[in-house]
């Protein structure tokens, strides 16, 4: 644990430096470094190339983040979510901030921030409560500074928790664009196809019942609900699917059939390549 003036005079600082077991750095989401500063001199840190994701909170003060081309002005309350990978700049103002942050990586964490961003995630947010973050990162750190023999697992859970927190915060489509005002709400649409996803729904017949152009409709209901209306349904019958094949002893090909699939033979590779084992073997395995 370092206690230290960090950069010379210009940042107090309390940072753990993390050193993962192997196992945590091959399997979980695991921990680099977590802490708290306090700036004492108006500064600029940069970095690039880093095999990490760094969040951090601002608690107090003011100061602006570069990042892929943009200026970002932050506050207290506001959060910052980045890709070190990434080049990335960040400077306090003469109103010195406070920071909590933790600098972490993970086998699938590329593939994590890429639906981050995709769901409308942006590096920089102002939460509508920044108490969770705050209580995790100080959970984070007090793990880490602990000796318990589990703690890679206790960390792995505490990175996950954040990561959900930040999913939930970047989804508001509805905020999107200035157009996302004028687009048509689709949860009458999505309604429909959970009460009828055991009938055959042609694309066109969506269009034709709800009087939406179906070009449309697809790019609006992915941007809406983020999965496409083919995915959706998959999504809704291989569930339903599960719960048949646990529940009842009904053939495949008429669970196939219930579940709005005529072809069986099309629903145990469609089921195969979402649950990765066949409707048979998943009724054996429960």
């Amino acid at each position: 644990m370092d206690t230290s003036l960090f950069h010379g005079s210009l940042v107090t600082t309390s940072r753990i430096l993390y050193t993962p077991s192997t196992f945590a750095k091959t399997n979980l989401l695991h921990l680099q470094e977590t802490g708290s500063l306090q700036a004492q001199k108006p500064h600029t840190s940069q970095r690039k190339n880093l095999s990490s994701y760094l969040f951090f909170l601002v608690l107090s003060g003011y100061g602006t983040l570069e990042y892929q081309g943009t200026s970002h002005a932050l506050k207290a309350g506001d959060c910052v979510f980045l890709d070190c990978h990434k080049q990335y700049s960040h400077r306090t103002s003469d109103d010195l901030w406070q920071l909590k942050w933790v600098h972490f990586c993970g086998p699938n964490m590329g593939s994590i921030y890429e639906k981050y961003v995709e769901r409308g995630g942006q590096p920089c947010f102002h939460p509508r409560d920044a108490a969770p973050y705050e209580q995790l990162l100080q959970e984070l750190y007090t793990i880490a500074s602990t000796q318990d023999y589990v703690r890679d697992m206790r960390i792995f859970e505490k990175l996950t928790s954040l990561l959900t927190l930040l999913m939930e915060e970047s989804w508001h489509p509805e905020n999107a664009s200035a157009k996302a005002v004028k687009k048509q709400n689709l949860q009458k649409v999505k309604d429909y196809l959970d009460q009828h996803y055991q009938e055959k729904i042609p694309l066109d017949y969506l269009a034709e019942r709800f009087f939406i152009n179906k070009f449309y409709l697809t790019r609006i209901f992915k941007e809406q609900f983020g999965i496409s209306i083919h995915n959706y349904l998959l999504q809704i019958r291989i569930t339903h699917s599960k719960q048949l094949l646990r529940f009842t002893d009904k053939t495949i090909e008429s669970i196939s059939a219930e579940c709005g699939i005529e072809d069986a033979n099309y629903f145990s590779r469609i089921f195969k390549k979402i649950e990765g084992i066949s409707p048979g073997a998943f009724r054996k395995m429960w």
